[in-house]
């Protein structure tokens, strides 16, 4: 037996809160302490590891890691922490960075990926939901992301969620049932067809496991010496993650998402979103509006407002779109005029022609009418910048999209559901999407072009695609994604010169 065992009475006390005994550990580098810290949480940190990594002893490594990485960052930690939430990010993010060392040795040694064995367990559902679960956490923020970890993930029951957050029980329910629905909301997007119901029965049951019995001793152990004994992959791995811990605290987070993908057919926007961390409820009622990171469910219970306003924030960009793709209400923070000129007239970025160049300044602008929001919205364009638009066909410059192999791999039969996504993080990007016409490839391509993309493969009928490509800010010709296109697809985007519809932004101010 080790010479050093979690006592009975640690192991039982967990009336303590978890911030005492951090304190405690912190001050006085109480092994008792911390080993009954790694008694509560190391199932839930195994499981994620475990979930993302798909192998028992790289799981182990990573959990390690981390209370080593909890050790060290003890005395730092802020009062109210939820320390399950900080854990499961800590485990989040040191799996990933895991993972993303072992591609680039494994790529060095030119060795195959590994082969890993099926979850045995029988839940089909689970099955599915499990490899994207990591995925659709990290899209809620901190606080809901915490209340997720408690309630399902620890099984606490509400007024236990409450206390730990110091919400009254109604507000923890809430932020609770908002957190659960954006997660279903994501595998739904992501095809997995789910209810609420067994989105949360499969949470309760299988969030977390049990990680190896002799595994909280070693840790503990590990913890009170704070990794002076660790391997150096695993010191290697403590450090990087530690940096990239600290980087996600700093009051700035750049997050590319996908703002609005416009079922209708014309547009499909993609938005760079800035985190700063400011809550909306501090701001006044004529102002909560002007936030950097407001966000979509907030949008759409905005009271009726038109307003185009100098930016508040130079720095940040935030586009949101409130009560789904076929909303007409928008709050944009930090936006240049085309992307105002985009939610006013709804007509494709690539084909909008400023006569002169386009203005440089950037706005705060709001428009959340109930109905004839976008009408409103172009009134105020006129009114405040003098600008106004017109449909007109030109001849331009485009891209056609043609096929060039018919037989290519990544045209698939069009699975259940329907769904489309697009996602761009600055260095990778991901077109997938499913039962859907080809044409919907242009609307994505279109999106981050300079010019019209046009369909001219001939394709009907509906397909299922998914293909992702590494991306270079060195690559204007955007050579990796032509070679994605060909290579899965079959396709290529061809220059051209052809008709086209364009909205023409004339300035009243000028013509006057």
């Amino acid at each position: 037996m080790s010479a050093f065992a979690i006592p009975a009475n640690i192991m039982c006390q967990m009336q303590t809160d978890d911030m005492d005994l951090v304190r405690q550990f912190a001050r006085s580098g109480s092994e008792e302490a911390f080993a009954a810290l790694v008694s509560r949480h190391v199932n839930l940190v195994y499981s994620v590891a475990l979930r993302q990594l798909c192998n028992s002893n790289d799981a182990e490594e990573v959990t390690q890691a981390v209370f080593i990485i909890l050790a060290r960052k003890a005395a730092d930690l802020r009062e109210g922490t939820i320390l399950s939430g900080w854990l499961y990010q800590a485990a989040r993010l040191t799996s990933a960075n895991f993972q993303r060392a072992s591609l680039r040795r494994r790529h060095r040694e030119q060795e195959a990926f590994m082969q890993f064995a099926e979850n045995s367990d029988p839940d089909i559902a689970w099955q599915r939901l499990s490899p994207l679960l990591e995925e659709a956490m990290a899209r809620l923020g901190q606080k809901e992301r915490d209340a997720v970890v408690l309630r399902y993930f620890e099984n606490r029951t509400v007024r236990e969620v409450a206390g730990a957050l110091g919400l009254e029980e109604a507000a923890a329910q809430k932020r609770v049932n908002r957190a659960t629905e954006k997660l279903r909301a994501f595998f739904v997007r992501r095809g997995v067809q789910v209810s609420t119901v067994t989105l949360l029965a499969c949470l309760g049951t299988h969030a977390v496991q049990a990680a190896p019995a002799d595994l909280a001793v070693r840790l503990a152990v590990a913890g009170a010496l704070k990794g002076a004994v660790s391997g150096g992959s695993t010191l290697t791995l403590i450090k990087t993650t530690s940096k990239l811990m600290a980087w996600t605290k700093a009051k700035i987070t750049v997050v590319t998402v996908v703002g609005i993908l416009l079922a209708g057919g014309t547009a499909t926007v993609v938005v760079h979103q800035v985190n700063l961390h400011r809550e909306i409820e501090n701001q006044s009622a004529d102002e909560q509006w002007r936030v950097p990171d407001i966000k979509s469910d907030v949008v759409v219970k905005l009271p009726p407002e038109v307003k185009i306003l100098p930016t508040k924030f130079p720095g940040s960009g935030n586009l949101s779109q409130g009560g789904g793709p076929n909303s007409d209400k928008f709050v944009g923070i930090s936006q240049p005029v085309v992307n105002i000129i985009w939610a006013a007239y709804n007509w494709p970025q690539s084909r909008v022609i400023f006569p002169a160049a386009q203005p440089r300044e950037r706005y705060d602008f709001i428009t959340t009418l109930d109905h004839g929001s976008r009408e409103a919205l172009r009134q105020e364009l006129k009114n405040k910048l003098g600008l106004v638009g017109r449909t007109e066909t030109r001849d331009v410059d485009v891209l056609l999209l043609k096929v060039r192999n018919a037989n290519a791999p990544g045209l698939l039969p069009p699975t259940p559901g329907q769904y489309c996504y697009l996602n761009h993080d600055g260095t990778r990007a991901e077109i997938k999407w499913a039962n859907e016409p080809l044409s919907k490839l242009c609307e994505f391509l279109e999106s981050g072009s300079p010019m019209p993309i046009i369909d001219q493969t001939g394709i009907t009928g509906n397909y299922s695609v998914d293909i992702k490509w590494e991306e270079d800010g060195q690559d204007p010709q955007h050579q990796a994604l032509q070679q994605v296109l060909l290579e899965q697809l079959g396709l290529e985007l061809v220059p051209g010169h052809q008709a086209v519809d364009m909205l023409v932004i004339e300035n009243t101010e000028t013509n006057k």
